[in-house]
């Protein structure tokens, strides 16, 4: 195995180790070196990974990781949110006592959360668990008040019963498919008692839907988007939905596929749910953070469409890498605008931004018709290829659930757009509109114009996430 296969895992490892021994010796008005050290680490990543685009794919550590096209592409769009939110965090954590530990361990949780994407063997799937979980159980509770202190914690037992029981599921599968590798158990899991396979399914499920936010292990999304800073919120809601996603994909696939449990019904029973609870208690809700939160969990609903037809369709894989770059930077970028206005959380507070603030009203109104999935954004673009991908792979049904799930979350998101563009601005809404700081309006512009962007030119990135891959 060449070291270099592995060179974003290794960065940012080093990232982080330099990150807490740097920490430890400087003083406190110079901790913002580690943050550059953070956004190095990243940058580094991204390059090595552009420069693997388009290689042979190859099993590492014995063939319990993958690197290739899924590989590649959850390392640029985890690398790519990640720098984006250490952009958003900058005047929130700077000068903060412990801002050495808030980027190490975001940059643990990317970690983590890349080698959810390329585990090809249980026992690694269950270690980059651990990984991509523990840091943010911190994070949830960096702020150390109320709100974040419950959210941490709730956080963690959520992750802690869950993960008990995916150890679990696992047990299961290696009793009935006398391995943990993907590649042996897609030939001993057919023969093996169908009812411990269906059994270590389900609970292994459990733990990847507690990672991505999905229906029924959802309940922590809300208490953590409200509770923790508007940082962790968008990083939480966001990258580890890249791991876990990319993770079931691949265990449907590479494990399961022959397996005599009809696990793609239940897949898609659980997108349905997702989309449509999601968007159900999205409706009524007032508060901007409460509101993303179900966003973020109707979003795992169109994304689980591909994960249900992962055996059946040709264009699942492209179809699912794209609606997860599609849906990062757009979900940031709404969370970049939450966090430049800190002093505007209900939907109410949101009159006259088009006129005090056209360019963060543009960039709300194209993040926000993004995850509906208007043209010309790039989520629009993402759901045209899942919904495809669903009828192609013969769930018709599906994607016409997730195509009325669409057109009822244009209700919401429009409870938000429509202040911002139409009503007057009351007598104290220059205070309640003042941003923040330049860092998360850069960020809003940067994710806003990123969205478009991969939108208009998703011609030519849908061709670099259908390169040669293991699944």
């Amino acid at each position: 195995m060449s070291p270099a296969a592995l060179t974003p895992e290794l960065t940012l490892t080093a990232g982080a180790v330099l990150g807490i021994l740097l920490g430890s010796w400087l003083p406190r008005h110079r901790q913002w070196v580690v943050r550059l050290l953070a956004a190095l680490a990243c940058l580094v990543g991204l390059t090595a990974t552009a420069a693997a685009i388009g290689g042979a794919p190859q099993l590492v550590f014995g063939g319990s990781y993958a690197v290739d096209t899924a590989t590649n592409a959850g390392r640029v769009i985890v690398l790519a949110a990640t720098l984006l939110t250490i952009c958003l965090s900058i005047d929130t954590v700077g000068s903060h006592p412990r801002e050495t530990e808030f980027y190490v361990l975001m940059l643990l949780a990317a970690l983590g959360t890349i080698m959810l994407v390329g585990a090809t063997d249980l026992l690694l799937l269950m270690a980059a668990y651990l990984l991509a979980s523990i840091p943010l159980y911190a994070l949830a509770g960096f702020a150390k008040d109320a709100l974040g202190t419950e959210a941490s914690l709730k956080y963690y037992l959520m992750g802690a019963l869950l993960g008990v029981i995916m150890l679990t599921g696992i047990t299961a599968l290696y009793g009935a498919g006398r391995s943990t590798g993907y590649a042996t158990l897609a030939q001993t899991l057919p023969s093996g008692p169908p009812a411990a396979v269906a059994v270590g399914l389900v609970a292994v499920l459990a733990g990847l839907l507690f990672k991505i936010g999905g229906v029924p292990a959802h309940f922590w999304v809300p208490d953590i988007t409200e509770g923790a800073s508007t940082p962790v919120a968008a990083f939480v809601t966001t990258v580890p939905k890249i791991g876990g996603l990319i993770a079931t994909y691949r265990l449907v696939a590479e494990a399961l596929p022959a397996a005599g449990v009809n696990w793609p019904l239940l897949v898609a029973m659980l997108a349905t749910a997702s989309m449509t609870l999601g968007n159900l208690a999205a409706f009524f809700q007032d508060t901007v953070r409460r509101l993303l939160a179900y966003s973020t969990i109707s979003q795992v609903g169109y994304l689980l469409l591909a994960v249900t037809v992962a055996t059946r369709s040709e264009i699942a894989l492209p179809a699912l890498l794209f609606y997860l770059a599609a849906y990062a930077v757009t979900n940031l970028g709404a969370f970049a605008v939450v966090a430049a206005l800190p002093h505007a959380p209900n939907l109410a507070d949101y009159r006259g931004l088009a006129r005090r603030h056209p360019g963060l009203a543009a960039a709300l109104v194209v993040c926000l018709l993004g995850l509906v999935g208007t043209p010309p954004t790039a989520v629009f673009l993402g759901k045209l290829e899942i919904f495809s991908a669903a009828i192609d792979g013969g769930y018709t049904w599906l994607a016409v659930v997730a195509v009325v799930n669409t057109v009822a979350s244009l209700f919401y998101y429009l409870r938000w757009i429509a202040p911002a563009l139409v009503a007057a601005p009351e007598t104290d809404s220059e205070k309640v509109l003042a941003p923040a700081g330049r860092w998360p309006v850069l960020g809003a512009y940067t994710a806003a114009a990123a969205s478009l962007a991969l939108g208009v030119a998703g011609g030519v990135v849908l061709p670099l996430v259908s390169g040669p891959s293991l699944l």
